[in-house]
């Protein structure tokens, strides 16, 4: 599918919303293709960071209404209580989203579902779904942003539906950095290349404390992490960073 871009170079894969028409509008067909690839990214050892952006002046303007009207209010989302974690978040690998305009709707979602943001002055994130008689519909809105921003702010965004600029992402935290838009695809790329260089052993184990540890208490937390550490002091992967810094060059990780 076109609309749906995905490359892999250098152990970083890019996933690219490219429908510039309508702003990177979903339709449930790209969102079956969207999903599919970042379990693929998931899946690949070959992959060690997801980079997910769109094309230049639009990220992701929502789910396109028009399809969304075609389909039948029963199959417009999963009414059955069934939990499922959202693409982005349940992805074993670090995730960068590199926002260059419009994130509304599903595009935010996909933004908070992200590890990292980096974004350019043209970014603009809305969580609009009470307008539109809904709630967040990943429910990274709800459950992911206060967490990243706060409660109180997040509450704001999600109540009013009203933008969150580039200015005020960065000052919340909810943007890693702010650059030009010319030199937005540089910049995320460098970043992504500089967390696919560290142990991919590690780094995902990173992820699944960071995420555990917002819905545990401390000590559960110590275990689990005393757990994780074990697991790394006899990994091929620490082995090998121990040699590399002894032996002074770059470290040749393979994830095990």
């Amino acid at each position: 599918m076109h609309e749906i871009r995905y490359e892999v170079a250098d152990g970083v894969a890019t996933l690219t919303i490219d429908r510039p028409d309508k702003r990177g509008a979903m339709t449930y067909a790209m969102l079956d293709e969207f999903t599919a690839r970042v379990g693929q990214a998931g899946a690949d050892d070959g992959v060690r960071v997801l980079l997910v952006t769109g094309t230049p002046g639009s990220f992701c303007a929502g789910i396109d209404l028009a399809d969304l009207a075609s389909r039948d209010p029963d199959h417009r989302g999963r009414g059955d209580g069934a939990a499922e974690v959202p693409s982005l978040v349940g992805c074993p690998k670090p995730v960068i989203a590199a926002v260059d305009g419009m994130a509304v709707g599903m595009g935010a979602e996909f933004a908070t579902q992200a590890d990292l943001r980096v974004i350019s002055p043209r970014a603009r994130f809305r969580w609009n779904f009470v307008h539109r008689g809904l709630v967040s519909d990943t429910g990274a809105g709800t459950w992911l942003l206060p967490r990243q921003i706060g409660t109180g702010p997040a509450l704001r965004l999600l109540y009013t539906g009203e933008d969150l600029d580039a200015d005020r992402a960065l000052a919340l935290g909810f943007a890693t950095e702010v650059v030009a838009p010319d030199e937005l695809p540089a910049a995320a790329d460098r970043l992504a290349r500089t967390i696919a260089a560290a142990s991919p052993f590690a780094l995902a184990r990173t992820k699944t404390l960071v995420q555990g540890g917002a819905g545990t208490d401390l000590r559960s937390h110590v275990g689990a992490t005393q757990v994780a550490l074990a697991e790394c002091f006899t990994s091929a992967d620490h082995a090998e960073g121990v040699a590399a810094f002894l032996e002074k060059r770059p470290a040749r990780f393979t994830g095990r």
